[in-house]
């Protein structure tokens, strides 16, 4: 034993593995070669440094961190569909339909602020100009996170903003007396603590590299700095503590000004040409499984159609046709690019396909085989040739080994014995196919199908009828459960799409279930614990609310343990909304925000305030142009404004 542990010591705090920099790239004014060691890594033989990044640093040589976004292909792809020769790069930064759509948080599919609290943010922030989007990128980091309140009272005249040091204006003035950037840490450093530029940059690395032995090292510089400068002790110290809170992560300006330019670009586009927007964005999400109904359930927020794939005038990948878009056919599960591909060249070669005959015939079937066939006739994308799916699978053998012949002759130039002079190809075509049977499936047998090849409900989902009733008694989409946190208790909504029940070690039975919703699906575990109360709930397309605990433990996986589980029930729609307000507390304007908000939600249905005065209570109603989509972000707004009891 002694004698490993010598053995060990040494090689203790080595280094174990050299790996390589996703995005970086080492610059230099001479080869490379007189100033670092080089070697040659990693399956593309890259040529690599064999020092560390902070060593390749430290010799003076500048390293850059190029990265590759797929977001910049969705902005090509939408810029391709949208076609009339749009130039990106051209589009007017203060598109007011842009900033309208943003300050609404209605920012699915943007690129940096689709997660639910951005969204948030925006509606707090409510944008108006292309240094808010800068702004609010840097804003939400973990260490600057808690300034975006602050920031957004500031920007929409809350709340007056002062500056500390007279000094600060110019450098916080764009950002509302706010310290967000790095460069303004840096300049702070210059102009108020005296650092020269190459102690101010130190500073920024800190800050931006999240180096707290360096950052403690330079606190008593600054302080020292700024007394020499004539800053009082408070300021210095308020800066300092600034600074400290930015260093768990903030962005410099420059980077988060490239992140908001393509996020405006992306929201521009989603804002102008909503529909071949999205159906870049579905394009570039088809191997992720959980997004593709993420963002269709978005299209019909959006009051997008979406149709299923259709041989006769599907792409390879989602399309806009005739206003609607539509399924690309490498989504459908068992068709590949180049099977896709084979179909859209088979319909521009021949025109439409007329039936599952005359599509086996011109498809090569090593391309498209009886698999692709199968899931092509199962998800819908036959249905133009006038034929039933059920009829189409009674055939689907016959119309495959035909096919296969057909090409098989085709290939070896053999005509049919009843060869009258045609053509090769006229001559082992029959005059006339079988009949395909109107063999009628139940539309519940469809929808199921449609999901097992699509992976998404599109032609209807069954919780359609149902989902603002359901969003209503939950406060998370299945999309967004994999983004909360380890442990954090949400409530659910959804059709169970499938069951497996077993007994655990001790006995006891346990269910795992597939919950599914508009926006996606969670896998939900029921322990014995709650198995008991909800066993008889437990049915595959039940609708249930499930109020559940996320767990992320196992890497890769999100599962929601179920606390408890409750049938939906329906509940009558609202007619009106009505809200509570103590006039004789509440500051001025206030009724001004709550109009403010009614405008962002625009809908049908009235609202009334009971306001609380000294002389008693009277009832205020909004005009017509205040009336409401009572939806969850509203009540949430409503209630983050007024309180939780203003809300009848």
């Amino acid at each position: 034993m002694r004698e490993i542990v010598d053995l060990a010591k040494p090689l203790e705090g080595l280094v174990r593995q050299d790996s390589i920099h996703a995005a970086g790239v080492v610059i230099s004014d001479r080869p490379l070669t007189d100033v670092v060691p080089l070697q040659r890594k990693g399956e593309g033989e890259e040529t690599v440094t064999q020092f560390g990044m902070w060593d390749v640093e430290a010799l003076g040589l500048l390293k850059m961190d190029f990265l590759g976004l797929r977001n910049l292909d969705v902005i090509d792809k939408a810029v391709d569909l949208i076609g009339s020769g749009l130039d990106i790069a051209k589009i007017p930064m203060d598109d007011r339909k842009t900033y309208e759509m943003l300050a609404r948080g209605d920012s699915i599919g943007v690129f940096q602020f689709e997660s639910s609290g951005m969204r948030e943010a925006l509606k707090q922030v409510r944008p108006t100009e292309f240094e808010d989007l800068i702004a609010l990128v840097a804003l939400y980091r973990p260490g600057p996170m808690g300034y975006i309140p602050l920031y957004a009272k500031r920007k929409n005249g809350q709340e007056s903003v002062n500056f500390i040091d007279p000094r600060l204006e110019a450098i916080t003035g764009t950002t509302h007396a706010i310290c967000i950037y790095q460069e303004q840490y840096l300049e702070i450093a210059k102009q108020i603590a005296g650092f020269t530029p190459a102690e101010a940059d130190d500073l920024r690395k800190a800050i931006g590299k999240k180096i707290h032995e360096l950052m403690a090292s330079l606190k008593e510089k600054f302080l020292e700095g700024c007394a020499q400068t004539g800053t009082t002790p408070s300021v210095a110290n308020q800066l300092w503590k600034d600074m400290e809170s930015s260093q768990d992560y903030s962005f410099n300006k420059s980077h988060a000004a490239g992140y908001a330019l393509i996020a405006y670009r992306t929201a521009w586009l989603r804002a102008n040409h909503p529909r071949e927007y999205m159906a870049a964005l579905i394009s570039s999400v088809m191997n992720t499984k959980d997004r593709v109904p993420f963002y269709v359930s978005a299209c019909h927020e959006l009051g997008i159609e979406v149709e299923p794939p259709d041989v006769n005038t599907s792409e390879c990948d989602f399309a806009v046709v005739e206003g609607k878009i539509r399924f690309g056919l490498n989504a459908v599960k068992n068709v590949g690019d180049s099977a896709a591909r084979a179909i859209v060249a088979g319909r521009a070669k021949g025109g439409p396909f007329t039936s599952i005959w005359d599509f086996t015939e011109r498809v090569d079937p090593q391309v498209a085989n009886k698999r692709a066939l199968e899931a092509l006739v199962r998800c819908g994308a036959l249905d133009s040739t006038g034929a039933t799916r059920g009829g189409m699978l009674a055939v689907l053998e016959s119309a495959a080994a035909w096919g296969g012949r057909f090409q098989a002759d085709r290939l070896t130039g053999q005509g049919s014995i009843f060869d009258l002079g045609g053509g090769e190809e006229e001559a082992s075509r029959p005059e006339q196919h079988p009949v395909v049977p109107a063999i009628e499936l139940d539309k519940n047998e469809l929808l199921r199908m449609e999901k097992e090849t699509l992976g998404v409900y599109v032609s209807e989902h069954p919780l359609q009828a149902i989902r603002e009733q359901l969003r209503r008694k939950t406060d998370c989409p299945l999309a967004e459960v994999e983004r909360r946190r380890d442990g954090e208790v949400v409530t659910v909504g959804g059709i169970v799409g499938a069951i497996k029940q077993l007994t655990t070690k001790k006995g006891e039975p346990m269910v795992f279930m597939r919950l599914d919703d508009l926006t996606g699906s969670t896998e939900v575990v029921v322990f014995n614990s709650v198995y008991g109360a909800a066993r008889d709930l437990l049915e595959v397309d039940a609708v249930l609310v499930v109020k559940g605990r996320v767990d992320h433990k196992q890497e890769g996986e999100t599962k929601l343990i179920a606390i408890e589980v409750s049938a939906f029930e329906a509940t009558p729609e609202r007619r009106e909304v009505r809200l509570r307000v103590d006039a004789r507390r509440a500051r001025a304007g206030l009724v001004r925000e709550l109009a403010d908000v009614t405008r962002r939600f625009p809908g049908e249905i009235p609202v009334y305030v009971a306001l609380e005065t000294s002389q008693g209570e009277t009832t205020l109603a909004f005009g017509p142009d205040y009336c409401v989509k009572p939806e969850p972000d509203f009540f949430a707004e409503v209630k983050s404004l007024l309180g939780e009891a203003a809300v009848h």
